[in-house]
């Protein structure tokens, strides 16, 4: 597997995304009964949202292309006794994981997609989540003002991404917890069933 450099890079520091606890988003996600079953959470970083989706009796998995990330997920949920799995494994292939999830959940890995990835993304995460099954993703919004961070997404592009197999539920604004400046920043949130 190809490893992009920048990704692993980013974790030899401490990456802006990387708040040390889930997206308050998420939370609530958890806390309203969402995020159950088997849940896989793409992009997962060091591994709070998994951790999140554990706790609330999840058989929970985290995927990322960082293999620093995924030695911080593991050393953190090991230290807090969080039964919970993490694989490097790029989320553009995401068949390769050979299981099915009830659930997925992105915080942040949609938008750092091009256009011309982003089809082949949303083919991967298919290919993974059962017929019924929710995906929750939270991405950039072009409702940020400026222009420092990742690309900003329109409800929009968001649509246009899930068409065929897809039900797009909601796209509803919402803020990333971020660790630059005690800011935080527009995103939405989307609430998408395969069907």
């Amino acid at each position: 597997m190809a490893e992009r450099p920048s990704w692993n890079s980013a974790y030899q520091g401490s990456p802006p995304w990387d708040v040390g606890r889930p997206q308050p988003d998420f939370v609530r996600l958890a806390e309203a009964g969402e995020l159950v079953g088997r849940v896989l959470d793409v992009g997962c970083g060091t591994g709070e949202q998994v951790m999140l989706a554990a706790t609330h009796g999840a058989e929970a998995m985290g995927v990322d292309i960082a293999e620093l990330a995924i030695q911080r997920a593991r050393e953190k949920a090991e230290e807090r006794g969080i039964h919970a799995t993490f694989q490097v494994a790029d989320a553009m292939h995401l068949d390769r994981l050979g299981r099915q999830f009830d659930v997925i959940t992105d915080s942040g890995l949609f938008h750092v997609f091009s256009d011309d990835e982003r089809p082949a993304f949303v083919t991967s995460l298919r290919s993974v989540l059962r017929p019924g099954g929710m995906y929750y993703m939270m991405c950039f919004s072009d409702r940020q003002p400026g222009d420092w961070g990742p690309r900003r997404v329109s409800k929009a592009e968001i649509r246009a991404s899930f068409t065929d197999g897809w039900s797009v539920r909601s796209i509803e604004p919402a803020q990333f917890v971020i660790a630059i400046e005690s800011e935080r920043a527009q995103a939405w949130l989307a609430t998408i069933e395969r069907v």
